[in-house]
Protein backbone atom coordinates (compact mmCIF):
# COMPACT_ATOMS: atom_id res chain seq x y z
CA UNK A 1 0.00 0.00 0.00
CA UNK A 2 1.18 3.55 -0.63
CA UNK A 3 2.84 5.70 2.00
CA UNK A 4 -0.02 7.62 3.59
CA UNK A 5 1.81 10.88 4.26
CA UNK A 6 -1.29 12.98 3.55
CA UNK A 7 -1.36 16.75 3.21
CA UNK A 8 -3.82 17.55 5.98
CA UNK A 9 -6.14 20.51 5.33
CA UNK A 10 -4.34 21.32 2.09
CA UNK A 11 -5.65 24.35 0.23
CA UNK A 12 -6.68 24.27 -3.42
CA UNK A 13 -3.48 26.11 -4.30
CA UNK A 14 -1.35 23.59 -2.40
CA UNK A 15 -3.07 20.70 -4.14
CA UNK A 16 -2.61 22.34 -7.53
CA UNK A 17 1.04 22.92 -6.73
CA UNK A 18 1.69 19.28 -5.77
CA UNK A 19 -0.64 17.46 -8.16
CA UNK A 20 0.14 19.79 -11.05
CA UNK A 21 3.89 19.41 -10.62
CA UNK A 22 3.58 15.61 -10.42
CA UNK A 23 1.41 15.51 -13.55
CA UNK A 24 4.41 16.61 -15.61
CA UNK A 25 5.26 12.98 -16.39
CA UNK A 26 2.19 12.69 -18.63
CA UNK A 27 3.13 14.17 -22.00
CA UNK A 28 0.70 16.54 -23.72
CA UNK A 29 3.06 17.74 -26.48
CA UNK A 30 6.54 16.62 -27.54
CA UNK A 31 9.16 18.03 -25.19
CA UNK A 32 6.56 20.07 -23.28
CA UNK A 33 7.61 22.04 -20.21
CA UNK A 34 5.40 24.24 -18.00
CA UNK A 35 6.87 27.61 -18.99
CA UNK A 36 6.32 26.97 -22.70
CA UNK A 37 2.53 27.23 -22.40
CA UNK A 38 2.39 30.47 -20.51
CA UNK A 39 3.65 32.85 -23.16
CA UNK A 40 2.32 36.31 -22.68
CA UNK A 41 0.08 35.30 -19.78
CA UNK A 42 2.80 34.94 -17.17
CA UNK A 43 6.52 35.07 -16.46
CA UNK A 44 8.57 32.29 -18.07
CA UNK A 45 11.08 32.16 -15.20
CA UNK A 46 12.20 28.57 -14.59
CA UNK A 47 11.47 28.94 -10.87
CA UNK A 48 7.73 28.93 -11.45
CA UNK A 49 5.52 28.41 -8.43
CA UNK A 50 1.80 28.14 -7.81
CA UNK A 51 -0.63 27.94 -10.69
CA UNK A 52 2.00 28.52 -13.35
CA UNK A 53 3.57 25.14 -12.62
CA UNK A 54 0.32 23.42 -13.66
CA UNK A 55 0.05 25.03 -17.10
CA UNK A 56 1.51 23.07 -20.01
CA UNK A 57 1.28 23.21 -23.79
CA UNK A 58 -1.01 20.65 -25.40
CA UNK A 59 -1.11 19.82 -29.10
CA UNK A 60 -4.61 19.24 -30.45
CA UNK A 61 -6.54 20.09 -33.57
CA UNK A 62 -3.48 21.42 -35.36
CA UNK A 63 -2.70 24.03 -32.71
CA UNK A 64 -0.95 24.33 -29.38
CA UNK A 65 -2.86 25.62 -26.37
CA UNK A 66 -2.18 26.15 -22.66
CA UNK A 67 -3.91 23.53 -20.52
CA UNK A 68 -4.20 22.81 -16.82
CA UNK A 69 -2.45 19.46 -16.40
CA UNK A 70 -3.16 17.90 -13.02
CA UNK A 71 -3.81 14.66 -11.15
CA UNK A 72 -6.98 13.81 -9.25
CA UNK A 73 -4.73 12.15 -6.68
CA UNK A 74 -1.13 10.99 -6.37
CA UNK A 75 -1.98 8.14 -3.97
CA UNK A 76 -1.11 4.92 -5.80
CA UNK A 77 -1.29 1.18 -5.15
CA UNK A 78 1.31 0.29 -7.79
CA UNK A 79 5.06 -0.08 -7.35
CA UNK A 80 6.37 1.11 -10.72
CA UNK A 81 10.15 1.18 -10.43
CA UNK A 82 10.61 4.53 -12.20
CA UNK A 83 7.67 6.51 -10.83
CA UNK A 84 7.66 9.32 -8.29
CA UNK A 85 4.14 8.25 -7.27
CA UNK A 86 5.06 4.63 -6.59
CA UNK A 87 3.48 3.13 -3.49
CA UNK A 88 6.86 2.81 -1.83
CA UNK A 89 8.02 6.40 -2.26
CA UNK A 90 7.98 8.84 0.63
CA UNK A 91 6.02 11.65 -1.01
CA UNK A 92 3.14 13.71 0.41
CA UNK A 93 -0.23 12.49 -0.87
CA UNK A 94 -3.20 14.64 -1.76
CA UNK A 95 -6.48 14.31 -3.61
CA UNK A 96 -9.05 16.59 -5.18
CA UNK A 97 -12.78 16.28 -4.85
CA UNK A 98 -14.39 16.60 -8.30
CA UNK A 99 -16.29 19.75 -7.27
CA UNK A 100 -13.21 21.63 -6.09
CA UNK A 101 -11.07 20.71 -9.09
CA UNK A 102 -13.84 21.60 -11.55
CA UNK A 103 -14.31 24.98 -9.84
CA UNK A 104 -10.55 25.67 -9.81
CA UNK A 105 -10.28 24.86 -13.51
CA UNK A 106 -13.25 26.95 -14.58
CA UNK A 107 -11.87 29.95 -12.67
CA UNK A 108 -8.52 29.58 -14.45
CA UNK A 109 -10.29 29.24 -17.79
CA UNK A 110 -12.40 32.35 -17.19
CA UNK A 111 -9.27 34.31 -16.24
CA UNK A 112 -7.72 33.35 -19.57
CA UNK A 113 -4.90 31.33 -18.00
CA UNK A 114 -5.82 28.05 -19.70
CA UNK A 115 -7.81 26.86 -22.69
CA UNK A 116 -8.19 23.22 -21.78
CA UNK A 117 -7.80 20.47 -19.19
CA UNK A 118 -5.51 17.42 -19.09
CA UNK A 119 -6.72 15.25 -16.21
CA UNK A 120 -5.00 12.08 -15.02
CA UNK A 121 -4.75 10.18 -11.77
CA UNK A 122 -2.87 7.59 -9.79
CA UNK A 123 -4.86 4.56 -8.61
CA UNK A 124 -5.24 4.32 -4.81
CA UNK A 125 -7.19 1.04 -4.88
CA UNK A 126 -9.76 0.18 -7.57
CA UNK A 127 -9.23 1.42 -11.12
CA UNK A 128 -12.93 2.12 -11.72
CA UNK A 129 -13.23 4.11 -8.50
CA UNK A 130 -10.33 6.32 -9.60
CA UNK A 131 -11.76 6.59 -13.12
CA UNK A 132 -15.14 7.63 -11.67
CA UNK A 133 -13.56 10.70 -10.05
CA UNK A 134 -12.15 11.77 -13.42
CA UNK A 135 -15.57 11.23 -15.00
CA UNK A 136 -17.38 13.12 -12.22
CA UNK A 137 -15.06 16.11 -12.65
CA UNK A 138 -15.68 16.13 -16.41
CA UNK A 139 -19.45 15.87 -15.90
CA UNK A 140 -19.46 18.89 -13.59
CA UNK A 141 -17.54 20.92 -16.15
CA UNK A 142 -19.69 19.86 -19.10
CA UNK A 143 -23.10 19.94 -17.43
CA UNK A 144 -22.97 22.33 -14.49
CA UNK A 145 -20.58 24.91 -15.94
CA UNK A 146 -21.45 24.35 -19.61
CA UNK A 147 -17.78 24.03 -20.56
CA UNK A 148 -17.50 22.76 -24.13
CA UNK A 149 -13.74 23.19 -24.62
CA UNK A 150 -10.83 20.81 -24.79
CA UNK A 151 -10.55 17.99 -22.24
CA UNK A 152 -7.92 15.27 -22.40
CA UNK A 153 -8.93 12.55 -19.93
CA UNK A 154 -6.64 9.72 -18.94
CA UNK A 155 -8.07 6.18 -19.01
CA UNK A 156 -6.50 4.20 -16.20
CA UNK A 157 -5.04 0.70 -16.56
CA UNK A 158 -7.69 -1.95 -16.01
CA UNK A 159 -10.70 0.39 -16.22
CA UNK A 160 -13.89 -1.45 -17.12
CA UNK A 161 -15.60 -1.17 -20.48
CA UNK A 162 -18.50 0.97 -19.12
CA UNK A 163 -16.03 3.32 -17.39
CA UNK A 164 -14.04 3.71 -20.60
CA UNK A 165 -17.18 4.42 -22.63
CA UNK A 166 -18.36 7.08 -20.19
CA UNK A 167 -14.95 8.76 -20.20
CA UNK A 168 -14.80 8.81 -23.99
CA UNK A 169 -18.22 10.46 -24.27
CA UNK A 170 -17.07 13.40 -22.17
CA UNK A 171 -13.56 13.88 -23.57
CA UNK A 172 -12.01 15.61 -26.55
CA UNK A 173 -9.08 13.20 -26.35
CA UNK A 174 -8.25 10.15 -24.22
CA UNK A 175 -5.01 8.31 -23.62
CA UNK A 176 -3.81 5.04 -22.14
CA UNK A 177 -0.11 4.84 -21.24
CA UNK A 178 1.58 1.65 -22.43
CA UNK A 179 4.82 2.71 -20.67
CA UNK A 180 6.89 0.05 -22.49
CA UNK A 181 6.79 -1.61 -25.93
CA UNK A 182 6.18 -5.19 -24.74
CA UNK A 183 5.17 -7.33 -21.79
CA UNK A 184 8.78 -8.35 -21.11
CA UNK A 185 9.95 -4.74 -20.99
CA UNK A 186 7.00 -3.65 -18.85
CA UNK A 187 7.74 -6.35 -16.27
CA UNK A 188 11.10 -4.69 -15.59
CA UNK A 189 9.60 -1.33 -14.61
CA UNK A 190 5.96 -2.01 -13.63
CA UNK A 191 5.68 -5.56 -12.26
CA UNK A 192 2.16 -4.96 -10.87
CA UNK A 193 0.68 -4.26 -14.32
CA UNK A 194 -0.51 -6.72 -16.95
CA UNK A 195 0.59 -5.47 -20.39
CA UNK A 196 -1.95 -7.39 -22.48
CA UNK A 197 -5.02 -7.03 -20.27
CA UNK A 198 -4.61 -3.76 -18.34
CA UNK A 199 -2.66 -1.66 -20.84
CA UNK A 200 -2.98 -2.86 -24.43
CA UNK A 201 -6.48 -4.25 -23.82
CA UNK A 202 -7.62 -0.97 -22.26
CA UNK A 203 -6.09 0.96 -25.16
CA UNK A 204 -7.94 -1.20 -27.70
CA UNK A 205 -11.24 -0.60 -25.90
CA UNK A 206 -10.61 3.14 -25.80
CA UNK A 207 -9.96 3.19 -29.56
CA UNK A 208 -13.17 1.27 -30.22
CA UNK A 209 -15.31 3.62 -28.14
CA UNK A 210 -13.60 6.72 -29.56
CA UNK A 211 -14.36 5.56 -33.10
CA UNK A 212 -18.01 4.97 -32.17
CA UNK A 213 -18.50 8.57 -31.00
CA UNK A 214 -16.21 10.23 -33.55
CA UNK A 215 -13.87 11.68 -30.93
CA UNK A 216 -12.32 14.78 -32.50
CA UNK A 217 -8.77 14.51 -31.13
CA UNK A 218 -8.48 10.73 -31.01
CA UNK A 219 -6.55 8.38 -28.75
CA UNK A 220 -2.88 8.57 -27.77
CA UNK A 221 -0.38 6.57 -25.74
CA UNK A 222 3.01 7.12 -24.13
CA UNK A 223 6.25 5.27 -23.37
CA UNK A 224 8.89 5.93 -20.74
CA UNK A 225 11.90 5.87 -23.08
CA UNK A 226 14.99 4.28 -21.60
CA UNK A 227 13.66 2.94 -18.31
CA UNK A 228 13.26 -0.70 -19.35
CA UNK A 229 16.39 -1.11 -21.46
CA UNK A 230 14.34 -1.17 -24.65
CA UNK A 231 15.84 -0.16 -27.99
CA UNK A 232 14.65 2.60 -30.31
CA UNK A 233 13.81 -0.09 -32.86
CA UNK A 234 11.53 -1.84 -30.35
CA UNK A 235 9.69 1.36 -29.51
CA UNK A 236 9.20 2.39 -33.12
CA UNK A 237 8.13 -1.07 -34.34
CA UNK A 238 5.46 -1.15 -31.61
CA UNK A 239 4.37 2.39 -32.49
CA UNK A 240 4.10 1.49 -36.18
CA UNK A 241 1.90 -1.51 -35.33
CA UNK A 242 -0.32 0.70 -33.14
CA UNK A 243 -0.68 3.33 -35.87
CA UNK A 244 -1.49 0.68 -38.46
CA UNK A 245 -3.77 -1.61 -36.44
CA UNK A 246 -5.50 0.83 -34.07
CA UNK A 247 -5.26 4.13 -35.90
CA UNK A 248 -3.77 5.92 -32.87
CA UNK A 249 -3.53 9.68 -33.19
CA UNK A 250 -0.11 9.99 -31.53
CA UNK A 251 2.51 8.09 -29.60
CA UNK A 252 4.50 10.15 -27.09
CA UNK A 253 8.00 9.39 -25.88
CA UNK A 254 8.99 10.59 -22.41
CA UNK A 255 12.73 10.45 -21.69
CA UNK A 256 13.33 8.55 -18.45
CA UNK A 257 14.50 10.72 -15.56
CA UNK A 258 15.58 8.93 -12.38
CA UNK A 259 13.61 9.82 -9.25
CA UNK A 260 15.28 9.69 -5.85
CA UNK A 261 13.95 6.91 -3.63
CA UNK A 262 12.78 4.67 -6.49
CA UNK A 263 14.45 1.38 -7.53
CA UNK A 264 15.79 3.03 -10.70
CA UNK A 265 17.22 6.14 -9.07
CA UNK A 266 20.75 4.99 -9.95
CA UNK A 267 19.98 4.51 -13.65
CA UNK A 268 21.33 7.25 -15.97
CA UNK A 269 18.78 9.68 -17.34
CA UNK A 270 17.79 9.19 -20.98
CA UNK A 271 19.37 11.99 -23.02
CA UNK A 272 16.88 14.49 -24.40
CA UNK A 273 18.46 14.06 -27.83
CA UNK A 274 17.28 10.43 -27.82
CA UNK A 275 13.72 11.57 -27.15
CA UNK A 276 14.04 14.07 -30.00
CA UNK A 277 15.30 11.41 -32.41
CA UNK A 278 12.37 9.15 -31.51
CA UNK A 279 9.89 11.90 -32.31
CA UNK A 280 11.64 12.65 -35.60
CA UNK A 281 11.59 8.99 -36.59
CA UNK A 282 7.97 8.65 -35.52
CA UNK A 283 7.08 11.64 -37.71
CA UNK A 284 8.80 10.03 -40.70
CA UNK A 285 6.61 6.96 -40.24
CA UNK A 286 3.37 8.94 -39.71
CA UNK A 287 3.79 11.74 -42.24
CA UNK A 288 6.53 10.90 -44.75
CA UNK A 289 5.76 7.36 -45.85
CA UNK A 290 8.78 5.68 -44.26
CA UNK A 291 8.57 2.25 -42.69
CA UNK A 292 10.48 1.46 -39.51
CA UNK A 293 12.60 -1.09 -41.37
CA UNK A 294 13.86 1.67 -43.68
CA UNK A 295 15.24 3.75 -40.82
CA UNK A 296 18.94 3.61 -39.99
CA UNK A 297 19.72 1.89 -36.68
CA UNK A 298 23.01 0.88 -35.14
CA UNK A 299 23.72 -2.77 -34.39
CA UNK A 300 22.13 -2.39 -30.94
CA UNK A 301 18.87 -0.98 -32.34
CA UNK A 302 19.59 2.69 -31.56
CA UNK A 303 18.91 5.66 -33.81
CA UNK A 304 21.99 7.77 -34.60
CA UNK A 305 22.25 10.65 -32.14
CA UNK A 306 24.59 12.78 -34.29
CA UNK A 307 22.11 13.33 -37.12
CA UNK A 308 18.37 13.27 -37.57
CA UNK A 309 16.83 10.04 -38.93
CA UNK A 310 15.94 11.48 -42.33
CA UNK A 311 19.45 12.79 -42.87
CA UNK A 312 20.85 9.44 -41.76
CA UNK A 313 18.67 7.66 -44.34
CA UNK A 314 19.71 10.05 -47.11
CA UNK A 315 23.41 9.65 -46.26
CA UNK A 316 22.99 5.86 -46.50
CA UNK A 317 21.23 5.99 -49.90
CA UNK A 318 23.43 7.96 -52.25
CA UNK A 319 21.95 6.02 -55.17
CA UNK A 320 18.67 7.89 -54.63
CA UNK A 321 20.20 11.36 -55.10
CA UNK A 322 20.38 13.98 -56.45
CA UNK A 323 16.68 14.45 -57.17
CA UNK A 324 15.46 16.89 -59.78
CA UNK A 325 12.82 19.04 -58.07
CA UNK A 326 10.96 19.66 -61.35
CA UNK A 327 10.26 15.99 -62.04
CA UNK A 328 10.42 14.06 -58.75
CA UNK A 329 7.14 12.77 -57.33
CA UNK A 330 5.70 13.64 -53.93
CA UNK A 331 6.97 10.48 -52.23
CA UNK A 332 10.46 11.08 -53.62
CA UNK A 333 10.54 14.72 -52.57
CA UNK A 334 9.51 13.79 -49.04
CA UNK A 335 12.72 11.74 -48.78
CA UNK A 336 14.88 14.84 -49.26
CA UNK A 337 16.29 16.32 -46.02
CA UNK A 338 14.87 19.79 -45.47
CA UNK A 339 11.66 19.04 -47.40
CA UNK A 340 8.45 18.75 -45.36
CA UNK A 341 4.87 17.92 -46.42
CA UNK A 342 3.85 21.60 -46.61
CA UNK A 343 6.86 22.62 -48.69
CA UNK A 344 6.39 19.63 -51.02
CA UNK A 345 2.74 20.56 -51.53
CA UNK A 346 3.76 24.10 -52.49
CA UNK A 347 6.41 22.81 -54.89
CA UNK A 348 3.94 20.53 -56.65
CA UNK A 349 1.41 23.37 -56.92
CA UNK A 350 4.07 25.72 -58.34
CA UNK A 351 5.16 23.12 -60.89
CA UNK A 352 1.67 23.13 -62.36
CA UNK A 353 2.27 26.79 -63.24
CA UNK A 354 5.75 26.33 -64.68
CA UNK A 355 9.25 25.01 -64.03
CA UNK A 356 11.22 25.96 -60.96
CA UNK A 357 14.47 27.72 -61.79
CA UNK A 358 15.90 29.20 -58.59
CA UNK A 359 16.74 27.96 -55.11
CA UNK A 360 15.14 31.11 -53.71
CA UNK A 361 11.79 29.71 -54.81
CA UNK A 362 12.41 26.66 -52.64
CA UNK A 363 13.29 28.83 -49.65
CA UNK A 364 10.07 30.76 -50.17
CA UNK A 365 8.13 27.48 -50.11
CA UNK A 366 9.67 26.56 -46.75
CA UNK A 367 12.51 24.26 -47.82
CA UNK A 368 15.54 24.24 -45.49
CA UNK A 369 18.22 24.64 -48.14
CA UNK A 370 21.09 24.12 -45.70
CA UNK A 371 19.94 20.51 -45.44
CA UNK A 372 18.45 20.00 -48.90
CA UNK A 373 21.19 21.44 -51.13
CA UNK A 374 23.43 18.33 -51.43
CA UNK A 375 20.50 16.15 -52.43
CA UNK A 376 18.73 18.08 -55.22
CA UNK A 377 19.10 19.69 -58.63
CA UNK A 378 17.01 22.51 -60.09
CA UNK A 379 16.74 22.37 -63.86
CA UNK A 380 19.60 19.89 -63.94
CA UNK A 381 21.94 22.16 -61.98
CA UNK A 382 23.28 21.62 -58.50
CA UNK A 383 22.38 24.20 -55.89
CA UNK A 384 25.27 26.60 -55.22
CA UNK A 385 27.50 25.42 -52.39
CA UNK A 386 26.01 21.92 -52.27
CA UNK A 387 29.03 19.91 -53.33
CA UNK A 388 31.32 18.47 -50.69
CA UNK A 389 29.38 19.80 -47.71
CA UNK A 390 30.05 16.81 -45.45
CA UNK A 391 29.17 18.88 -42.42
CA UNK A 392 25.56 18.77 -43.52
CA UNK A 393 25.46 15.15 -42.42
CA UNK A 394 25.46 16.37 -38.84
CA UNK A 395 22.23 17.64 -37.32
CA UNK A 396 21.56 21.39 -37.25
Amino acid sequence: MYNETVMARATIEQKLDLLGEQARYDVSAPGSRPAEAIGAHQSTDCTLTGLERCIYPAAAGGRCMPVLKVLMTNACRNNCAYCALSAGTDTPRAAFRPEELAHAFIEMERRGLVQGLFLSSAIPSDADDAQALIVDTAKILRRRYGYQGYMHLKILPGASDPAIEETVRLASRVSVNLEAPSADRLARIAPDKDFSRELLGTLQKAVRHAAAVGMPSGVTTQYVAGAAGETDAELLHTSFRLYRSLGLRRVYYSAFQPVAGTPLDGLPATPEIRERRLYQADYLVRQYGFTVDELVFSADGSLPLDRDPKLAWAAAHSEFFPLEVNTAGREELLRVPGFGPVAVGRILAARRQGRLTDSRQLSFFGVRLTKAAPFITIGGRRVAGSVGQLSLLADD
